[in-house]
């Protein structure tokens, strides 16, 4: 289930998200969103909505010290805290013993994308813009084919989330889009 889409554009991080609840062959339309914003922090996620649930309200992302910032900050402080958090929430699932495993979730902080998956790791890509969930694949590839138009974020970004829905069982509508703070 699922389609995360996110681009960054002059400093601002824009997320949009799908309505998509499914299991097994079920579907149903969730008014939960799968994106918000926390303080500077846009996110967007797919795995677990409990997952997201704690995210949302429980996760305070700490404070970045003076200079701090980046990939450091992330791995460092973001990652550790979000871990700790989905531990006291009940949200933990456990590998072979030495590997913790969450979820997946794009966060936009301070004009910079980035990708958590489910082992914790701290990902950035190269392009402009990245996704998850199930309509990953046909997100990337609405806005790989709209970067070449003059779009707005939000607009690129509904327009790949309708194209997950139209070719991906696991993806509905409504859409909803958020933006990190500048």
């Amino acid at each position: 289930m699922t389609a995360i889409a996110a681009i960054r554009e002059d400093g601002v991080v824009w997320i949009g998200g799908d309505s998509a609840g499914a299991g097994s062959y079920s579907i149903q339309t969730r008014r939960d969103r799968k994106v918000f914003v926390a303080g500077e922090f846009a996110m967007g996620y797919t795995t677990s909505f409990r997952m997201g649930q704690i995210l949302h309200y429980h996760f305070k992302p700490p404070i970045p010290y003076e200079n701090e910032g980046g990939m450091g900050y992330m791995v460092r402080r973001f990652i550790p805290t979000a871990k700790k958090t989905f531990e006291e929430h009940g949200f933990k699932r456990e590998g072979d013993g030495k590997q913790d495993f969450g979820g997946t979730f794009l966060v936009g902080w301070r004009g910079e994308l980035y990708t958590i998956y489910d082992d914790f790791q701290v990902a950035q890509v190269d392009a402009a813009y990245h996704a998850c969930g199930c309509g990953e694949d046909l997100v990337l590839g609405s806005l790989h084919t709209t970067d070449a138009y003059d779009m707005s974020p939000k607009e690129r970004i509904v327009c790949a989330l309708r194209a997950a829905e139209e070719w991906s069982a696991g993806v509905r509508g409504p859409f909803h889009v958020v933006s990190s703070k500048r």
